[in-house]
Parts: structure tokens; sequence; C-alpha cells
């Protein structure tokens, strides 16, 4: 059984990238200081991708809103993802960066490596401000995921951390209640 990335830090990694309509350089110092999701992805051209990719796309501002940096990530080129970026409507609406990662590095650092395929599993991680690993999720790669639900998830995480005596229950949305572990809770709920 594999070891959890829960509360590692990222390995450091070096990319090139397409944002912006231009490329540019992203690397583990970019994290430093604020909330990150890498969301893996299998390959540009195909077919569940775009509709997550757009997914997020649709939902990028309140990220933003929550000094959440998305990260798309694949093991096609940044040539590749402008490509698909000029060619696709769905893909046009992305601004956020797309990591080019050809070699597999971060795909293998994060766990979603499929080695007989060259490419990733769907694979979502939250990373804290301090480069630690806060979610880690991997998908089978027909299983697309939702937006809302991560953007609730990462919600929660800023909460957390913001509150470290308190937990988020199941469905918890900003405002709802929390809890506060404790003996007296214990066989209570």
């Amino acid at each position: 059984m594999a070891a959890t990335l829960i509360n590692t830090k990222v390995t450091d990694f070096k990319v090139q990238a397409y944002h912006n309509n231009s490329f540019k350089t992203v690397s583990s110092a970019d994290l430093n200081g604020k909330w990150s999701v890498f969301f893996f992805y299998p390959a540009d051209f195909t077919f569940v991708c775009p509709t997550e990719l757009g997914d997020m796309a649709d939902k990028y501002a309140e990220f933003q809103k929550l000094g959440v940096e998305v990260y798309g990530v694949s093991t096609d080129t940044h040539f590749t993802h402008k490509a698909w970026h000029d060619t696709s409507e769905t893909i046009k609406k992305i601004k956020y960066p797309m990591l080019a990662d050809p070699t597999g590095h971060l795909s293998r650092a994060f766990g979603v490596y499929i080695e007989e395929a060259g490419m990733a599993y769907r694979g979502t991680f939250l990373v804290n401000p301090e480069g630690h690993i806060k979610l880690a999720e991997v998908n089978d790669n027909g299983i697309g995921r939702n937006a809302d639900e991560l953007l609730r998830k990462v919600q929660a995480a800023q909460f957390v951390a913001a509150h470290p005596n308190e937990v988020c229950p199941a469905k918890w949305t900003p405002g709802a209640k929390t809890l506060k572990p404790g003996l007296d809770l214990v066989g209570k709920i």
C-alpha cells in the first residue's frame, strides 16, 4: 500500500506552462505563501478532460477570491496546451496556468503517473501556503470531477487552518456549524 501524501511537502519542480496567451516557467517557489490546487488530467484533446477543465474555468474567479491558484497539469507540452487552447471553445475559457509535464516528474511526485501510458490519473491536490498537501484525491480516468465540491473542500481546509481547534463535518459549507473535538462529543454525534 502506498503512503499518503497528506501533510507532505510538495517536491521541488520547475516546468513550462501556457498561461494568458504566453509561455512561462512555473516552479515550486511560486507556491510560497498561497493556497494552490494541482488538477492533473490525462491528456489534451480528449473527452472527459475538457469538461473538467471547463468546469474549473467557470469557478476560477471563486478560487481566486479565496487566494487560491489553480494549476491544470498533464503530460502534454506547453505547445500542445496552446494548440488545444487555440482550437477548443471550452479550453479558451481557461485563465489558470496549464502546466506541461512531458517528463512525468510532477505526475510521479504526486503519485498519479501511469508508467505504461505516459499519462496521469485524474488527481486533485490542495497545497497550503507552507507547501504541504492538505487534500489528495485520485480518480480513475473515466470518472470526472466537480469544481463545486472542490471549492467547498478548499473552503473547509482554509477554515480549519484559520481555526485549528475546530473541524468541518460532512457537507459543511461556509457559515454552517463546525465541531470542536473533545471528550464531550464522543458517542454523541
